[in-house]
């Protein structure tokens, strides 16, 4: 997930800048605070010092740790930024090193930014994080905030966990930014985006980066439980609590107890029971359904909706109240087509990735096919992406994957040569003598139907009953249906 540097990509803008003073000020204006820049690319230090030095503040320039090291048996800055990625020791030792010495504030520095070293850094104690290539006015605006404010962060233990986020380009960058900086605090997080964007990916990065991370991680897509099922989903039962309730049985939040509890399509809560999870995120108590026993619960609530709840509020459809409680901080996660020069890198990723689950000789995708892909909108976003891949891992016939089997993968993913295989299928059916064709073909269509629109929109039967042109009611009896025949 590297990005590769370019000499004086510090900033995205071209400014005026005066000539650098090693250790003074610019013009005649006193320096009001000493910053140091850690950085083992020279221009990068170069266009950092001028512009800080433009708002009178005091600078000297480092090329790798060693020298930072020799520094501070005679001085101390009032802040420092410091590159991740220099000769010799690393970047976040370095602020390891200086969080523990009380030295600081230390802003890290990066064009190599993912979830795991943007979170890897706040909880060394990094007061902010800048994505390179940054913007001149930006950085200067991180310093000043950084020096008025000066947070406390906990050190770093173990090893940073891998996650199945992939990104490189500046939306994404930006989202790492915010789990590395969200996910140590106990705030509840609201992540929107459209279906297929990856908002579970990053429920599980916020949990796997805080401190929660050994307790349990637990999810529940609100949409995909029927109402009348979901309290008893969430807050569990006890024996009798209603017809076929033989047992007690724990809810989701008793399961996450100490952990994190992702609410997946938190828009599409019944009322009636926003009202309850309301009460819950307030006082941090609830009863089982049924119950008397009050239970206390320890629980981080990370919630996800591909719908505006802001409107949702508007029409009554969504408690103001509650959407203030889960929306302490958004993360929302940008669509496909707003980070196309993610695509290669996705592409190349789950291709390889499906070639070694599925145990197939690897293969790869030709220029012309990476350029056809990071032209196409994807509607379906990353989880569209990544069936496509899977699907050219089985049926491309070479190594190496031309941009026009992509259509042809494409065609077969939507539409298929299904009726050619029906034909075949009923043929010998009928030279066999076999009875009631109709109904099992019928069967098999209405099933298959049924469970690609469920997948599709992530088990949410509203919107799946709608896309195929059927009623909810209608899906759910057809789905039960098929279910018992299958037993």
């Amino acid at each position: 997930m590297a990005t590769h540097r370019q000499p004086g990509q510090a900033s995205a803008r071209r400014v005026s800048r005066p000539a650098p003073l090693p250790d003074g000020p610019a013009g005649s204006r006193a320096p009001t605070a000493e910053v140091w820049i850690v950085d083992d690319d020279r221009s990068v230090r170069y266009v950092l010092a001028a512009a800080l030095r433009e708002v009178a503040l005091g600078v000297r320039e480092f090329g790798d740790a060693a020298t930072v090291r020799a520094a501070l048996r005679e001085a101390r800055p009032a802040l420092l930024l410091t590159d991740v990625r220099m000769p010799g020791e690393d970047g976040l030792a370095l602020l390891a090193e200086l969080h523990a010495q009380g030295i600081g504030p230390v802003i890290v520095m990066s064009a190599y930014t993912d979830v795991a070293t943007t979170a890897a850094a706040y909880r060394a104690g990094a007061a902010d994080y800048l994505a390179k290539p940054f913007d001149l006015d930006h950085a200067v605006d991180v310093v000043r905030r950084a020096l008025a404010e000066q947070p406390a962060g906990p050190a770093s233990t173990g090893a940073p966990p891998t996650h199945a986020l992939w990104g490189e380009s500046a939306p994404m960058r930006e989202v790492f930014r915010l789990i590395g900086r969200v996910a140590a605090s106990d705030l509840n997080v609201l992540v929107t985006g459209e279906t297929g964007t990856g908002k579970e990916l990053v429920a599980r990065a916020l949990h796997e980066e805080s401190a929660r991370r050994g307790k349990p991680f637990v999810a529940l897509n609100t949409a995909a439980i029927p109402s009348e099922l979901l309290e008893s989903e969430l807050f569990g039962h006890e024996a009798g609590a209603f017809t076929g309730a033989s047992r007690r049985v724990a809810g989701r939040f008793e399961q996450a107890e100490g952990g994190t509890l992702f609410l997946d399509e938190i828009g599409d809560m019944p009322l009636a029971l926003q009202t309850r999870l309301l009460r819950v995120l307030a006082g941090g108590e609830f009863y089982r359904v049924g119950g008397r026993e009050l239970i206390r619960g320890n629980v981080r609530i990370v919630a996800a909706t591909h719908q505006d709840l802001d409107a949702r509020v508007a029409a009554g459809q969504f408690r103001a109240d509650l959407k203030h409680r889960l929306d302490v901080v958004r993360i929302e996660l940008p669509p496909l087509r707003a980070r196309r020069a993610d695509i290669p890198l996705l592409a190349r990723h789950f291709l390889s990735a499906a070639a070694q689950e599925l145990k197939l000789p690897p293969k790869r995708f030709s220029r012309a096919a990476l350029k056809a892909l990071e032209q196409r909108d994807f509607p379906g976003n990353v989880r569209e992406l990544e069936n496509l891949c899977r699907r050219l891992a089985v049926i491309a016939p070479g190594a190496e994957i031309e941009a026009a089997e992509l259509g042809t993968a494409s065609a077969q993913g939507v539409r298929g040569d299904w009726t050619s295989a029906l034909h075949d299928w009923a043929s010998q059916a009928l030279s066999r003598g076999e009875a009631d064709i109709h109904a099992r073909a019928r069967e098999a269509l209405d099933r298959t139907l049924l469970e690609a629109a469920l997948a599709a929109y992530g088990g949410h039967r509203q919107h799946a009953a709608a896309a195929l042109g059927v009623g909810r009611n209608t899906l759910t009896r057809k789905l039960g249906a098929s279910r018992k025949r299958s037993r």
